[in-house]
């Protein structure tokens, strides 16, 4: 129970690591550049790389041991609210943690309140007051998000001013799609029978939620706050039209945020059948779905005045190239071992085709199993799919489906254990671990992706064995 010395433990340990995080992000955080005339104790606190590593890596440290000592646990919601309020708070006000791309929002807010539109051409060519802020790989690189978020970025320039009034704005857009999750996620796990104390924790109290989703302001937050709500309105009354539509409307909200989260609409039209599968079903309340994700996607395009070219600008989010990603790790493993012969050649591109061929083949058998079983599950599935194959995996990318996964299904070693390995990706400057262990992590994933790759395969054959003697046996009867 929350009042035992146990339940003390974790909310307090959990505090005491994301003050050492905002300590971390005030020493070396995600920070603008410094000027040439910084005062000294600017340049002190700089300096402090030793200091820098050690808060970030025992507060990462509280936090996950904390998160994760709760993990099999059932807590009241009112007492995970109180606790995830209480470790968000150091981090609210302390500089971005993890990641420069809050610059890179603000930047194109910049961009589009004075009228540009940056679809077109990345914030250096387009002009931004911030622009040393931002990373220099995605100075030249044109937006790669919805039109609800450019709206909405450049909402927070225009009333914030400043950059970081721009940013607290950011954070705040950031703490709406929190409390979408802290609302909707336990109700979704009513629906599907799981605690809803335990996937609330899961979901809220993950440190990436902290560390990357309200201290580095990353716009996930508000897609997978969207996405939650319209799962839940979706699942709530199926075959309810006017109910059907407005799930519809939060989802296309969703995708005009990240196109990510299209990867769910299949399922949640499969949610919208109010009585077994049947194809008329499915046509007739999964097309109001649909209607409201292209209301909500054409409503919102016409609302910014840029048209489409925001699904133009989703061509430069591979430009980075890590091994956190099993595709990309497996390109470049075959590209190491073409070395000691002095071959030269570009594999990374094939194997994240690939990556992308195989990621349609298991949203559709996910979909089509689905049909008889929980679509909301299969929807987390495909969020988990689409995280583990595409080109470029972040940690932030991990919380789309832990909040779909930790509300359908109580079976979460699977996705929990990568998902405290990945609370340690990130350094407080925002640079990624992988930059620094490229060859060593290449090895790791290509061999992890292998080995999954075949036991999956062995999976599938004793399945498929398995229903034949299933299906033999109720012949010969």
């Amino acid at each position: 129970m929350p009042g035992t010395p146990r339940y003390a433990v974790i909310r307090y340990l959990g505090f005491a690591g994301a003050v050492l995080l905002a300590v971390a992000a005030y020493l070396g955080g995600a920070l603008p550049p410094l000027p040439r005339n910084a005062n000294p104790v600017a340049l002190a606190q700089h300096g402090n790389g030793g200091w820098v590593m050690l808060t970030w890596l025992l507060g990462t440290s509280l936090l996950v041991w904390a998160w994760w000592s709760a993990r099999y646990a059932d807590p009241p919601i009112r007492w995970i609210y109180v606790t995830v309020g209480l470790w968000l708070l150091p981090l609210l006000v302390a500089p971005p943690l993890g990641s420069r791309d809050v610059y890179s929002y603000a930047c194109q807010g910049a961009v589009y309140d004075a009228g540009g539109d940056p679809y077109t051409h990345g914030v250096a060519e387009l002009g931004c007051p911030w622009l040393s802020t931002v990373t220099p790989m995605w100075r030249d690189t044109p937006a790669p998000y919805g039109p609800v978020f450019v709206l909405l970025a450049g909402a927070a320039v225009a009333l914030g001013g400043t950059l970081w009034g721009s940013i607290a704005l950011l954070r705040a857009l950031t703490l709406i799609g929190v409390v979408l999750m802290a609302l909707c996620v336990p109700a979704l796990a009513r629906r599907c029978g799981v605690q809803p104390g335990r996937a609330l924790w899961l979901a809220l109290a993950c440190p990436l939620v902290a560390v990357h989703l309200v201290s580095g302001a990353h716009n996930d937050a508000l897609m997978v706050g969207l996405l939650v709500a319209g799962l839940l309105v979706v699942a709530a009354r199926p075959g309810h039209a006017g109910v059907l539509l407005a799930g519809g409307v939060l989802l296309g909200l969703a995708i005009a945020v990240k196109i990510t989260a299209v990867v769910v609409v299949p399922f949640a039209a499969l949610a919208a059948i109010p009585g077994p599968y049947r194809l008329p079903a499915l046509l007739r309340h999964g097309a109001w779905v649909a209607a409201g994700v292209v209301a909500a996607l054409l409503g919102s395009t016409l609302a910014s005045g840029l048209g489409l070219g925001w699904v133009a600008g989703l061509s430069h989010s591979g430009d980075s190239v890590q091994w956190t990603s099993p595709p990309t790790a497996l390109g470049i493993f075959i590209e190491y071992l073409g070395r000691p012969f002095g071959l030269r050649y570009h594999a990374v591109p094939v194997t994240r085709a690939l990556g992308l061929v195989v990621l349609a083949v298991v949203l559709v058998v996910l979909w089509w199993r689905a049909r008889h079983r929980n679509p909301l599950f299969g929807a987390g599935l495909a969020l988990a799919a689409t995280v583990a194959l595409a080109p470029v995996f972040h940690p932030w990318y991990a919380t789309w489906p832990l909040a779909v996964l930790a509300a359908t299904t109580e079976r979460i070693r699977w996705f929990v254990v990568p998902v405290a390995v990945a609370c340690f990706l990130t350094l407080p400057d925002g640079n990624n671990l992988a930059r620094f262990t490229k060859f060593q992590g290449t090895l790791f994933m290509a061999i992890l992706t292998v080995v999954i790759a075949y036991r999956g395969l062995r999976w599938a054959r004793a399945h498929r064995r398995a229903r034949e003697a299933e299906r033999a046996g109720s012949a010969a009867r």
